[in-house]
C-alpha cells in the first residue's frame, strides 16, 4: 500500500508590515486610497477622518505642530518614536484662530502614549487629543509608513478611532478612494480670523513666561491665512506694532491703515486655490512700495503674484531639521519647515531673484524682488518648533521699514 502523507504544517501568519504585533486590540485604523490597511491602537478623539499623510522629523514641539494651522487637512505622522511624553498645556498652542472649524485631522505614533513627565504639563497628551477633536493612533511601525511616504508620496486615507474595535472597512475605503486631496483645495479660508486683531504679546522667556510690549515702532499688517502665534512674537517682539487682518482682506483697506509694512503668513493649502482671490490683493500691496515679508503659503501666494508657479511636491518638507543656504549671506541655516507645495525656481521671472535654496531636494527656499523691499522664504524663521537660526529675517524686515522712513 502506498504510504499516506503527511499533513503539510500550517505557514506561521506573516508580520504585518506596519502593524505591532503584540497589539491587545485593534481601536484605530489607518486606510489608505489605495485599499492598504493599518492597524494599530486608538488614542485622542474617536471617529473617522480624511487628509493627506505626510511624516514629520522634529523631535520636539508635537503640541506646535499639531496646532500650526498650516497641517490643515493633514494627518501628521511623527518619526520621533515618543510622542506625548511631557504631556500639553495652554502656552504651546500655535493657533492663532481658535474658532477655527479645520486643522490637522489625525497623528500617527509609534509607542504608546506615556505620562506626562515635565513641570509645565497640564494636561494628558491623549486628553488633549480629544479636546481638540484630533484622531491619534499609535503602535505601528512609523518607519515602514515613512519609507511608504518617500517612495510613493503623500497618500490620502482616512484615520479612524473606535474603541470597540468595530470598523466599516467598505466605507473607510470608499472614503479614501473618493478624497480628491489637497491639488486645488483653498483651506486658509476655513483658518483665517474674520475680523481684525491687535497682537502684543512676545516671545517666550524662559523665566517669566510671555510678556506684553508697548506699542512697537512700525505699523505692520498681518494678512492671515493660517497664521502661527510664534511669527506674530516674533514681529511684536523686533519693534512692530502687529494688527492681524483676514485672509480676504482687500489691498485698498490694508492700505488705508497706513502700514510701514505687510506681512503674508503661512496657511494651508494648494497657493494657487487660495491665490485666486489673495494674489490680486498681493499685487496691489507690491505696488504700493510698502515693504513685505511673507512666509511659507504667503511666500508661494507671492512667487505667484511676481510671474512665477507652484508645484506639488512628492512627499513635501516637515520637520525642525532642514538645511537652507541663504545666498544673501553665504551661510547655511538649519531651518523649520512644513509645505507640500513649493515655487517652482525654473519659472521665477527676471526681476526675481532666488534668495535660498533646500540643501535636500534643490527646491526654492526664498526670493526678493530685485528693486523692492519685498522677500519671502519658504521655511519658518519663528520656528515653534525648531532652531533660531532665521531669526534674523524679521529684523531684515524691519530694517527695510527703517529704509522706507528716511
Amino acid at each position: 500500500m502506498p504510504t499516506a502523507k503527511k499533513p503539510a504544517k500550517a505557514k506561521p501568519h506573516a508580520r504585518p508590515t506596519f502593524g505591532d504585533w503584540d497589539l491587545p486590540k485593534v481601536t484605530a485604523l489607518l486606510v489608505l486610497a489605495d485599499g492598504t490597511i493599518i492597524e494599530g491602537a486608538g488614542l485622542g478623539a474617536e471617529g473617522e477622518a480624511v487628509g493627506e499623510i505626510c511624516f514629520n522629523t522634529a523631535m520636539t514641539g508635537y503640541q506646535e505642530v499639531l496646532t500650526d494651522p498650516s497641517y490643515a487637512g493633514q494627518i501628521v505622522t511623527f518619526t520621533f518614536p515618543h510622542i506625548g511624553n511631557v504631556g500639553t498645556n495652554d502656552e504651546d498652542s500655535e493657533t492663532t484662530n481658535i474658532a477655527a472649524s479645520a486643522g490637522v485631522v489625525g497623528c500617527i505614533v509609534k509607542e504608546p502614549v506615556t505620562e506626562p513627565a515635565n513641570y509645565r504639563s497640564a494636561k494628558h497628551f491623549d486628553k488633549w487629543l480629544k479636546v481638540h477633536n484630533i484622531i491619534g493612533l499609535s503602535g505601528i511601525d512609523t518607519r515602514a509608513l515613512t519609507a511608504l511616504i518617500r517612495e510613493k508620496g503623500m497618500p490620502n486615507g482616512v484615520i479612524a478611532h473606535n474603541a470597540k474595535g468595530k470598523f466599516d472597512l467598505r466605507k473607510l475605503k470608499a472614503m479614501a478612494a473618493a478624497w480628491p486631496g489637497l491639488l486645488g483645495l483653498d483651506l486658509a479660508k476655513d483658518v483665517s480670523l474674520n475680523q481684525r486683531m491687535h497682537w502684543d504679546e512676545t516671545l517666550w522667556d524662559w523665566k517669566s513666561g510671555y510678556a506684553h510690549a508697548a506699542p512697537g515702532r512700525f505699523r505692520v499688517v498681518a494678512v492671515d491665512y493660517g497664521l502661527k502665534r510664534n511669527i506674530l512674537r516674533c514681529l511684536t517682539s523686533a519693534g512692530c506694532d502687529v494688527t492681524v487682518v483676514p485672509g480676504t482682506s482687500k489691498a485698498e483697506d490694508i492700505l488705508t491703515m497706513k502700514p510701514d509694512g505687510i506681512f503674508l503668513s503661512n496657511g494651508p493649502g494648494d497657493p494657487a486655490a487660495t491665490g485666486e482671490y489673495a494674489v490680486p490683493e498681493i499685487r496691489k500691496l507690491v505696488a504700493s512700495g510698502k515693504p513685505v515679508f511673507g512666509i511659507c503659503l504667503g511666500h508661494q501666494m507671492l512667487g505667484i503674484a511676481l510671474g512665477a508657479k507652484t508645484v506639488k511636491m512628492h512627499q513635501g518638507h516637515h520637520g525642525a531639521n532642514h538645511p537652507v543656504k541663504d545666498f544673501t549671506t553665504n551661510k547655511v541655516e538649519i531651518v523649520s519647515m512644513n509645505h507640500g507645495f513649493a515655487v517652482d525656481r525654473a519659472s521665477l521671472p527676471t526681476n526675481v531673484v532666488e534668495t535660498h535654496v533646500s540643501l535636500f531636494d534643490g527646491s526654492n527656499a526664498g526670493i526678493a524682488l530685485r528693486d523692492r523691499p519685498v522677500f519671502s522664504v519658504q521655511h519658518h524663521p519663528e520656528a515653534s518648533p525648531g532652531p533660531q537660526d532665521s531669526h534674523y529675517l524679521f529684523r531684515r524686515f524691519v530694517d527695510y521699514m527703517e529704509k522706507a522712513r528716511h
